[in-house]
């Protein structure tokens, strides 16, 4: 990966910290992960005047990422329902780039070095050393784990299939507009439906944090599909996946969760693998 696209990546990585903590501070997790979802189809609806449609044979693939965005944000919400961020985010962004890689050997093209696949198994376990799996299965937050590593699974299959799709579509920002507007249904219709008496009050009070984190959720994923054409697609999902760093800091300074030196090793870990990635 070049300089430049590993910044830009890490760049997005900050930005999907920064829209799941805005999630996770929420008191009705499920709501506000809805509204970001609506927020961002809503941002991507006018930009889609000014990109070309993606190419026909990137078509399937929107279709199968939408239906994996469904129950990927039913998992996400449920996992912060049950887990603290700095414990459900590190699960859930540890293990995709090892599924990645795995399975992007069948169905990509990607070049795949043994630097590659050292770099990318270097950040998976840093990721999961930030998130404390032993201390975690010791304390029994056990059914934040199982959603977490459900959709852990369902992140390296968007991954594959949108990894796929972006270059087959012609345009990155036409490929990931699309997605994000129709991503957003039905799982914004539902959720909504179900909390139809507490919508217009919590709207009222976190309408710019729906915004924000729509926005944030837009432009980090645009960065990593464009990322994707560019580069190899485990190496943008590991250095991707670099965001638990920032959703550790993030859960500690704003949620008050625990951080402490197991995390920084943690970071340490992960940083190394970039190191590896960039040799």
């Amino acid at each position: 990966m070049s300089l430049e696209v590993t910044a830009l990546v890490l760049a997005a990585a900050l930005m999907h910290a920064l829209w799941n903590a805005l999630v996770k501070s929420s008191r009705d997790v499920g709501l506000d992960t809805a509204l970001v979802a609506g927020s961002a189809a809503l941002i991507a609806a006018p930009l889609l005047l000014a990109v070309p449609l993606p190419q026909p044979s990137s078509w399937p693939n929107l279709a199968a990422s939408w239906i994996v965005h469904q129950v990927y944000f039913a998992t996400l919400a449920a996992a912060y329902r049950h887990g603290d961020l700095s414990l459900a985010y590190p699960l859930m962004r540890g293990l995709p780039p090892l599924l990645v890689a795995c399975f992007g050997a069948y169905v990509l093209d990607d070049p795949a070095s043994p630097l590659l696949w050292i770099g990318v198994a270097t950040i998976s376990i840093g990721i999961l050393w930030i998130g404390g799996v032993r201390r975690v299965l010791r304390e029994g937050q056990r059914r934040a784990i199982a959603y977490a590593l459900c959709n852990a699974g369902l992140i390296a299959a968007y991954t594959l299939i949108d990894g796929t799709g972006v270059r087959r579509a012609g345009n990155a920002a036409s490929y990931g507009l699309w997605l994000f507007f129709v991503t957003a249904m039905p799982y914004v219709v539902i959720v909504i439906a179900q909390r139809r008496t507490s919508v217009r009050a919590h709207l009222r009070l976190r309408w710019w944090r729906a915004l924000l984190g729509g926005g944030l959720s837009v432009a980090a994923y645009l960065i990593a599909l464009w990322a994707m054409t560019r580069a190899p697609v485990a190496a943008v999902a590991a250095v991707r996946e670099t965001s638990v760093i920032f959703a550790a800091i993030l859960g500690a300074m704003l949620l008050k969760e625990p951080f402490g030196r197991q995390r920084i090793a943690g970071a340490c870990v992960v940083v190394a693998g970039i190191a590896l990635l960039k040799s």
